[in-house]
């Protein structure tokens, strides 16, 4: 009889990973130790310091980190988080900014630039507005320390201006004072990375770029068919070369996970729909494949977010899905 495996794991606490880190769904052959932890923390401390056998994963910072060589890390085709992440821009009210081709020439805070989110958000301008990164100059919150391209070797991509907010002030002190006309990402969870703290979300300074961000991801994703995919899961190389087992239980397990909170349509849909994926024909996509786990369902969005990353200089090649992703994994 095959022994337990145990690993340690972390993940963010959300309706959609709950069940995993309550040990409502057992692993085949593995115990897990869970540690719940907000993804900016988790990714840094990973990416450096590689504390956790199982983890969530950044999609871009694992994508950068395999571009530059192997990595450490192999990523099951798990999808904790999806977002239209570009209807959370914010801008100050006096900035003269009502559309996105007025972010031209303004300066924009962001977390960190090469985060996910901020490339889908960038990704969007690009593509549906035609602002591109270089005409916008952007400031920084995460130093090098803190921040998962310091684990990565990140530098500004030609031509983008990219300003360090200095470790005394952060985005939303920024935003308040009138330094900053708008930011493309606004996070103030406590964590060892973040620093901002202000809640602006009522603050008559501040508002929404999209005013209706509802209508505007049910316009992207009635165009493109995008649900951007944030985050994925990796497990650490050495064990699966050691174990190739582990990739399906794996993938297994948090298909349970998924398939359990299905079953509880209004906890499971909640942080979707709340995001901006509204509609009927939307909800029925969702009723049939409410995560759309696997390579094969998200391969238009993971094709897309690769294509980002290269095109907006993150990476000097586009790396290849069978790249970063457990083989085991690739057909499901």
């Amino acid at each position: 009889m095959r022994a337990t495996l145990e690993l340690s794991l972390a993940l963010s606490d959300n309706a959609n990973t709950r069940p995993i880190i309550d040990g409502e769904v057992d692993v085949e052959g593995i115990r897990l130790i869970p540690t719940a932890v907000h993804p900016s923390e988790m990714f840094w401390r990973q990416l450096r310091f590689g504390e956790f056998d199982v983890s969530e994963m950044s999609m871009s910072s694992l994508l950068i980190a395999t571009a530059r060589g192997p990595t450490p890390w192999v990523a099951l085709p798990v999808f904790t988080t999806r977002e239209f992440f570009h209807t959370r821009i914010l801008v100050r009210s006096e900035a003269g900014i009502s559309a996105p081709a007025d972010l031209r020439g303004k300066r924009v805070g962001v977390p960190e630039y090469q985060q996910t989110a901020a490339i889908w958000g960038r990704g969007v301008l690009q593509h549906e507005f035609g602002v591109h990164a270089r005409e916008i100059d952007w400031f920084m919150e995460r130093g090098a320390d803190k921040s998962h391209g310091g684990a990565t070797g990140f530098a500004a991509p030609a031509g983008v201006l990219v300003n360090q907010i200095p470790p005394s002030t952060n985005i939303g002190e920024m935003l308040v004072r009138g330094e900053l006309d708008a930011t493309l990402l606004y996070l103030t969870d406590r964590n060892l990375v973040d620093r901002s703290r202000i809640d602006l979300s009522a603050d008559a300074r501040v508002r929404p770029l999209f005013a209706d961000r509802t209508a505007e991801g049910r316009r992207y994703y009635a165009k493109t068919g995008i649900y951007p995919i944030n985050h994925t899961v990796v497990v650490r190389r050495a064990l699966l070369e050691l174990h190739p087992w582990i990739a399906l239980n794996l993938y297994s397990g948090f298909a349970a996970a998924r398939e359990r909170l299905a079953r509880q349509a209004d906890a499971f849909l909640a942080p979707y729909l709340a995001t901006g994926v509204l509609g009927d024909e939307a909800k029925r996509a969702l009723a049939r494949d409410p995560m759309g786990y696997g390579v094969k369902a998200a391969r238009p969005v993971l094709e897309t977010i690769a294509q980002y990353v290269h095109e907006q200089g993150l990476t000097e090649r586009r790396v290849a899905l069978d790249e970063i992703f457990a083989p085991s994994t690739m057909d499901l």
